[in-house]
């Protein structure tokens, strides 16, 4: 049986085509006036964009990749929002070793593969811009087997089976929001929306969970969160598991929100993930403050 065709991330947002030829007729003129459009449409109009940038960035990433084989890190971070956002972040002494070790690894590394591939390593950063950033879910080591880490935490591409963390990620979606099951765990639709899916670590070795830990990771993801907490205001952070809520000294509790819970790994979501319904107290506090809400919904 032939396999079915893999969805990208553009089919999250196009309508099918019946439905978009029965609304064709409806539909407002091309060059409506910006003023003109609903709340709801201007959101959409934003989504677009955002979508089209992260499409954008992710080409830009793969050129370079395709162009030299080994590319340093800070030519990987291409999402101009978080580049102003954090100058000079990867210039500085840590983060210069840090490059050094992760190219040493891909190039040099004894055939041993890296995950995620190179040009996926600031996939959360350059999927979800600063400006954009409405929450944060933290997670920690890359997944480690082959093809399954996508520069998302806890997301895997379509197709990969679906890791135990993110199965009971929906089981949780479902009761609390009555969200349908996916047949697959690719998270960029919530990425794009404004969810920072953020691990503390963005490198790994093949089947060495922590191999690429303590290696200057954990500073430069420290200093993403910081920057959220120091230059925005009222984003809602995830907080899942002990390692995760480790990171809420780095965060400003007057100006954002913390939601912690258990961590949803099997050993662990029936210890306080289970019922932790976050995903519609998030959108209880981003309605409250006058943001759109995320449609968790894949």
């Amino acid at each position: 049986m032939a396999a079915a065709p893999s969805k990208t991330i553009t089919d999250f947002f196009s309508p099918n085509p019946s439905s978009a030829k029965r609304r064709k007729l409806a539909a407002p003129p091309d060059h409506q006036p910006l003023s003109s459009l609903t709340a709801q449409q201007k959101s959409r109009v934003e989504l677009n964009k955002c979508l089209a940038k992260s499409k954008r960035n992710l080409s830009i990433c793969s050129q370079k990749v395709e162009g030299s084989g080994c590319v340093k890190l800070e030519e990987l971070l291409v999402e101009d929002t978080w580049v102003e956002a954090l100058p000079g972040e990867l210039q500085k002494p840590y983060a210069i070793n840090l490059s050094k070790f992760v190219e040493a690894e891909i190039c040099n590394s004894g055939g041993v593969p890296v995950y995620p591939p190179q040009h996926l390593i600031f996939n959360a950063l350059n999927s979800t811009p600063f400006h954009r950033v409405k929450a944060v879910i933290i997670g920690q080591d890359p997944y480690h087997g082959p093809g399954q880490a996508m520069g998302l935490s806890f997301s895997v591409p379509e197709g990969v089976k679906v890791p135990s963390s993110l199965v009971n990620i929906f089981k949780e979606l479902k009761q609390d929001l009555g969200c349908s099951i996916p047949s697959h765990g690719n998270l960029e639709k919530w990425a794009v929306q404004g969810v920072l899916l953020l691990n503390t670590v963005l490198t790994v070795r093949k089947q060495q969970a922590n191999s690429h830990a303590k290696k200057g990771w954990e500073l430069f993801t420290d200093a993403v969160i910081k920057t959220i907490s120091q230059k925005k205001e009222g984003v809602v952070f995830l907080l899942w598991g002990n390692s995760a809520q480790e990171k809420s000294k780095l965060i400003d509790q007057t100006k954002h929100h913390i939601l912690k819970a258990a961590h949803p790994s099997g050993l662990s979501a029936h210890r306080g993930f289970f019922g932790c319904r976050h995903f519609s107290r998030t959108n209880q506090l981003l309605e409250q403050m006058g943001t759109d809400p995320i449609d968790w919904q894949l």
